[in-house]
């Protein structure tokens, strides 16, 4: 009955969600991921791993969502709701946008705060690749060392979000 239900939830997910969700949740980022660069707001450029070096120590919620992907932003009231719940933790938001005018207008336009990356429209990317990103919104927990609590929700409102921040204060 168990493997019946995991095939017909995969076969859900392929279908009528358009994405395939990974069969191994990782607890790491890849060296090769953490080596791409992004581009903060200030124009400077950086790699994953020294941006998610600025948070080490802190409970951190990664947000990979884009201005053009419907679902990010119909999912941004939920999302500003999950930081009002929360904040305490940080919010780190990089931008799948096709370029970096779109990415700075959505910013101010949806008015998101937290810290804001422009990593581009790269799905190939080792980085994208590493953490089997196959849709956007994409939310990630990061703990307090910088490995991975949760490694795949695609709503702000999944409960897993909320679960994993509420073990991680409690440890």
């Amino acid at each position: 009955m168990k493997k019946i239900f995991s095939v017909l939830s995969l076969i859900i997910g392929l279908f009528v969600f358009g994405q395939k969700i990974p069969n191994v949740m990782k607890t790491e980022f890849t060296e090769i991921g953490l080596q791409n660069t992004v581009i903060s707001t200030e124009g400077n450029s950086l790699t994953i791993d020294q941006v998610l070096d600025q948070y080490k120590g802190k409970i951190v919620v990664l947000d990979l969502w884009a201005t053009w992907c419907g679902d990010c932003i119909t999912g941004m009231p939920k999302l500003k709701d999950l930081q009002i719940k929360n904040n305490d933790i940080e919010f780190v938001y990089f931008s799948m946008d096709k370029t970096v005018e779109s990415w700075k207008n959505g910013i101010e336009k949806y008015d998101i705060k937290g810290h804001h990356y422009f990593i581009g429209n790269n799905w190939k990317s080792e980085f994208a690749t590493s953490i089997d990103l196959n849709w956007i919104p994409r939310y990630l927990v990061i703990d307090h060392n910088g490995k991975i609590a949760n490694y795949y929700s695609v709503k702000a409102d999944d409960p897993k979000i909320q679960l994993t921040i509420d073990t991680l204060r409690n440890k």
